[in-house]
């Protein structure tokens, strides 16, 4: 017969199962609190056509944010559609152009040039050529997501000059009539926009003025620079949720 011994008034055969089920019991909750926490994270609920559109010049740490975009496009709604573009002097560089492929989209991203070599003439002349890829005939929302210092100083260095530049007016009338969504985030290039205040502040009032326009939206953070695109594409998300998922 089994001698069982009692520890107080619990069989020690209690006991001992109990310890051995317990390496178990403390290696299986993570998992189930991970899965939890990945499908609480916010995501865009509507399928896209989105470009998105990098200046080639802007400061180094741009390349810091590239997984944090990745991340974005994989997580974009089933049916959704991306181009990856780079702005930089002479004329649009596509890396990919628009696929429902969002791996193959995300791989298409590289680290900006980051020098001056790059700089385009100014922005909203990639804009434009960037907005004719769009497909009128696509059922999906059209949205384009900037990612630029926004200055255009190609016809003066004033507020007149900067926020009503002809190519800033081209680019806003383009996207109206190919009823795209321009959405900006501010980045400061390696020219003027990283050393003067003044600059700065023109490019990010040419980047709101873009995006209100044509029914987007800006983001920035600070006057001269940023920290994380991070809040960026969680604000991005929420505003892509509001104005696309009660259509």
């Amino acid at each position: 017969m089994l001698n069982v011994q009692k520890f107080g008034s619990i069989p020690a055969v209690f006991v001992i199962a109990a310890l051995f089920s317990l390496p178990a019991l403390i290696a299986r909750p993570s998992s189930g609190n991970n899965n939890r926490k990945t499908e609480s994270q916010p995501h865009v609920e509507t399928p896209l056509n989105l470009a998105i559109l990098i200046q080639d010049d802007l400061v180094s740490h741009v390349a810091n944010e590239l997984d944090i975009t990745r991340d974005f496009i994989r997580s974009l709604p089933k049916g959704s559609s991306v181009m990856i573009g780079y702005i930089r002097s002479g004329s649009l560089q596509v890396h990919q152009p628009f696929t429902s492929d969002l791996g193959k989209a995300d791989s298409a991203l590289r680290i900006p040039v980051s020098s001056t070599s790059a700089s385009p003439f100014n922005p909203y002349v990639e804009v434009l050529e960037a907005l004719r890829h769009f497909n009128s005939r696509q059922k999906n929302p059209n949205v384009l997501l900037l990612i630029s210092d926004g200055l255009d100083v190609s016809r003066g260095f004033d507020p007149a000059s900067v926020l009503h530049s002809i190519d800033l007016e081209r680019a806003i009338k383009e996207a109206k009539r190919r009823k795209v969504a321009i959405y900006s985030f501010f980045a400061p290039s390696v020219g003027l926009t990283s050393r003067s205040y003044q600059a700065a502040s023109y490019g990010q009032s040419s980047l709101n003025r873009l995006s209100k326009e044509t029914s987007g939206e800006a983001f920035f953070q600070g006057t001269t620079d940023f920290v994380t695109f991070n809040s960026h594409f969680e604000r991005l998300v929420e505003a892509l949720n509001q104005k696309y998922s009660q259509e």
